[in-house]
This record gives structure tokens, C-alpha cells and sequence, in this order.
């Protein structure tokens, strides 16, 4: 065995298991890009994570044999002792999570990588007695940057999205100015930090203020960005926790972490980018922290918007029975209230009558990317039908009904009506322009943005009050 370890057997094995499971993720990206082929994508990342822990481990019990740290067997007990517990943690959250808090707990997987990236940097300049070349100090600094950035901003995600904090906007005096200011001495730090090869106890001082730094930078970022784009946030930190992870490879050695890291920074990015273009934000000014923006209130709280109307759920039945075609919006709402089987059931039975059946989606309904479609592919509503805001704005006005099932932000027309509102300019989907528009709530309050709809108080809206999942299987029995 020990011949075996001492031999470039095993660390050919590893870099070809690496390849394998590089080429599985990349699998895993294309098969995530469809509706069809979800399900395959998600076996093919599970399959390369597991070659490359499995590669890794055994990649690490070598080195430390070798080292004569320990023995190969007990190197391999200890990781597997702490890898069984974060399993059992990370099954326990994974069964027991409701689909309504998957955003925060993907926020909060987020802060879990920035945080291994600042203690694998931390680690990887002690472990080298500072004496490393300026390239792998500049690597450790730039990884303890992003991945303390990351962190911070991971947890206020959390904390917003569950609640634990206010949606609303952290607007501070010369906020922008602050920001660079970090910027600008986390460089001045990295300089310092580089300066002192050699020295371990002086280079602490750079790295440990830059660490300090980049915790009030990520805290602050986040906190500068208001609720209604918290879902561009989760994918934005979604690209800084892959960037931490590429860091955290260069300063391993690690060519299948930098990969990784690297494909997921950059499809992170990527989505950022056509979430922010989808609601009409600049993608710079989503990631400086809300920038050009000051934070806004409620735009139009105060106006006078007239009476809203009621209806029942037999008069929606009804609605949707006289109907040819009708268009379903969701939106968290119908998450939280777990609404989507009996939309479903509603659904099959509208199909049944010959009542032409849709549903709009906007990028940014619910909390997370691709929550809405996740809800209903969930339910086995067909994919055919399931379409992208673009693909069904110009149709609402030869739409008989409309059903907005706990949406609120993503069907405001305040949005292209009131150019004070903070979310003027963002593409909504249109539903005021079909004939009849009836809106789920549980209330008449304001949505995560924290901005009045007056799409309640138009003529052909009428509100039903209630639970989602209890209105809908009214709605069902109605219809027989």
C-alpha cells in the first residue's frame, strides 16, 4: 500500500477522476439549462461531486502519509468523521426546509463558502510561515477578500429573506464613498501584506484589518439593497461564493476547486446579469450595493388610489367557467401558502372544459431564480404551458381572466405609471390589460418592495381574500 501511495499511481488517478468530474459539472450547467433535462443535470453534478471528494480524500490521506503525519487509514477516518457530520446536518436541513425557505437557505450555503475561503486563506499563509511568493500572497489576500465578502453579504441575504431583517434599503450617508474606501485600503492592505514576505507576525496585521474590512464591506452591500431585488442578490452572491471557491483552489493547488469555482462564478454571473436586464437594473449598480438608487420609499403609499373590489371564490369560478382563455401569474404568495397542487388541479380541470390555460412567470417571482417554475413542475404542471413574461406580455389583452396567485411587485403597473416609484422602469407582467383580473391576497398590504399596487384598485380587479391553497380548492369544487 505504502509503495502504492509513494507512486505517481494514485496521483494519476485523482487528476483523471478530476476530469471526469470537470466534465460532469460541465453536464450538470447544460442539463440545469432545460426543463426536461433538470433531473439528469442534477444526477450528473451529484455523480462529479462525489468522484471529486472521493479523488480528494484520497488525495489528502497520501499527502499526509507521506508527510508522515499520520497513517493513510486514520487520515481517511478523521475526514470522514467530519464529512459524515455536515451530511447528517446538511440531510436534516435538506428534508426538513419548505420550499417557501429555500432562499435563505441557499443564502446561508453561500456564507458557509465565503467562510472556507477566508480560513483556508488564513491557514494557507500560516501553514507557509509567511515565506511565499508574492503570487500566492496576492491569492490569499484576493480569496479572504471575496470569501469575507461573501459571507457577510450571504448572512444579511439570509436574515433579509427570512425576515430576521428589515427588506428595506441600508441607505447611509456617502454610502458609495465608503464602499471605495474599503476598496481602496484592502489595496493598500494587499501591498503592505506583500511587503512583509518573511515576516509572520507582521503580515498578520494587513491580513487580518483587510478581513475586518471586507466583513463591513459584504455586511454593507447587502444591506444597501432593497427587497424587491433580493432575487438578482441571491444570484449575485451565488457568483461570489463560486469566485471564493476558485480562490480557495489556487490556493490549494486545487484544478478541479478553481473549475468549479469558476463555472459556477461565472454562470452566477451570467444570470445576475439577465435578472438585472429583466427588471430593467443596472448590474453594476446591483453589485456596488444598490448604487444610483436611494434606496427609495414606498413610492405612492400615500396616494388615494379609490376602493377595492371583492369577489368570492364561487364568482371566480365562475369567472374562469364563462372563460376562454385565462393566464395564471404566481408569485411567493402561492409558495408560502403551498398553492400549486390545487393550481394544478384547477388547471387540469379548466383544460378539461377547453378553456385555454397559461402561466406567467416573471424572472424575479418569489425569492430565489426559478422558484415559481420549480413550485410547478413540482405539481406536473406540463412544461408547454409554463412560459417566460416576455412570451406572454402581449397577450393579456385578448386574455379573458387573469389569476395573480399571491404576486405582487411583478404585476404593478406602478412600475410604468410612476416614474418616483422604486420600481419605475421594471418590466412588469401586464395583467390590467385582460378583461378580468382577479388577485389572491391575504391583505391589502404592500409586497416585499414595500411599494402600493394600484393594480387593486382598477376597474376590472377584484380582490379574494384568503389562503391561496384554501381559495383555489374552493375554486375546484365550484367547478366540479
Amino acid at each position: 500500500m505504502s509503495d502504492f501511495l509513494t507512486s505517481d499511481n494514485l496521483f494519476g488517478l485523482v487528476t483523471g477522476a478530476y476530469i471526469v468530474a470537470g466534465l460532469l459539472f460541465i453536464g450538470a450547467l447544460a442539463g440545469l439549462s432545460r426543463h426536461e433535462t433538470a433531473k439528469l443535470g442534477n444526477l450528473a453534478g451529484m455523480a462529479g461531486m462525489g468522484l471529486a471528494l472521493l479523488a480528494t480524500l484520497l488525495l489528502a490521506a497520501q499527502k499526509a502519509e507521506i508527510a508522515r503525519e499520520r497513517s493513510f487509514a486514520v487520515t481517511l477516518l478523521l475526514v470522514l468523521l467530519m464529512m459524515a457530520a455536515g451530511a447528517a446536518v446538511g440531510a436534516w436541513r435538506a428534508r426538513t426546509v419548505e420550499m417557501t425557505g429555500m432562499p435563505e437557505l441557499v443564502a446561508m450555503l453561500h456564507s458557509f463558502v465565503g467562510l472556507a475561503a477566508v480560513l483556508v486563506g488564513i491557514n494557507s499563509y500560516l501553514e507557509l510561515d509567511g515565506h511565499a511568493d508574492a503570487a500566492h500572497d496576492v491569492e490569499v489576500f484576493v480569496g479572504v477578500f471575496i470569501g469575507a465578502v461573501t459571507f457577510t453579504g450571504s448572512v444579511v441575504a439570509w436574515a433579509k429573506l427570512s425576515g430576521r431583517m428589515s427588506s428595506a434599503p441600508l441607505t447611509l450617508p456617502g454610502r458609495h464613498l465608503l464602499n471605495l474606501a474599503v476598496i481602496v485600503a484592502s489595496v493598500l492592505l494587499m501591498a503592505w501584506f506583500v511587503a512583509l514576505d518573511g515576516e509572520l507576525a507582521l503580515g498578520l496585521v494587513p491580513l487580518l484589518a483587510m478581513t475586518v474590512l471586507a466583513l463591513l464591506l459584504g455586511f454593507h452591500l447587502v444591506a444597501a439593497i432593497g427587497g424587491g431585488d433580493m432575487p438578482v442578490v441571491v444570484s449575485m452572491l451565488n457568483s461570489y461564493s463560486g469566485w471564493a471557491a476558485a480562490a480557495a483552489g489556487f490556493m490549494l493547488g486545487n484544478d478541479l476547486l478553481i473549475i468549479t469555482g469558476a463555472l459556477v462564478g461565472s454562470s452566477g454571473a451570467i444570470l445576475s446579469y439577465i435578472m438585472c436586464k429583466a427588471m430593467n437594473r443596472s448590474f453594476i449598480s446591483v453589485i456596488a450595493g444598490g448604487f444610483g438608487s436611494d434606496g427609495g420609499q414606498a413610492g405612492g403609499s400615500d396616494r388615494d388610489y379609490g376602493e377595492h373590489r371583492e369577489i368570492q371564490a364561487d364568482g371566480v369560478a365562475e369567472l374562469l367557467a364563462n372563460a376562454s382563455s385565462v393566464v395564471i401569474t404566481p408569485g411567493y404568495g402561492m409558495a408560502v401558502a403551498q398553492a400549486q397542487y390545487p393550481v394544478a388541479e384547477m388547471t387540469r380541470k379548466l383544460r378539461e372544459k377547453g378553456v385555454e390555460v397559461r402561466f406567467g412567470i416573471h424572472p424575479v417571482a418569489g425569492r430565489l431564480p426559478g422558484h415559481m417554475n420549480v413550485l410547478l413542475a413540482e405539481a406536473k404542471v406540463p412544461y408547454d404551458i409554463v412560459l417566460e413574461m416576455d412570451e406572454i406580455n402581449d397577450d393579456f389583452p385578448d386574455t379573458d381572466v387573469v389569476l395573480v396567485i399571491g404576486a405582487n411587485d411583478t404585476v404593478n403597473p406602478a412600475a410604468l405609471e410612476e416614474p418616483g416609484s422604486p420600481i419605475a422602469g421594471m418590466p412588469v407582467l401586464e395583467v390590467w390589460n385582460a378583461r378580468d383580473v382577479v388577485v389572491f391576497k391575504r391583505s391589502m398590504a404592500t409586497g416585499y418592495a414595500g411599494v402600493q399596487n394600484p393594480l387593486f384598485f382598477k376597474e376590472n380587479t377584484q380582490m379574494l381574500f384568503g389562503d391561496a391553497k384554501d381559495r383555489v380548492t374552493e375554486i375546484v369544487a365550484a367547478l366540479g
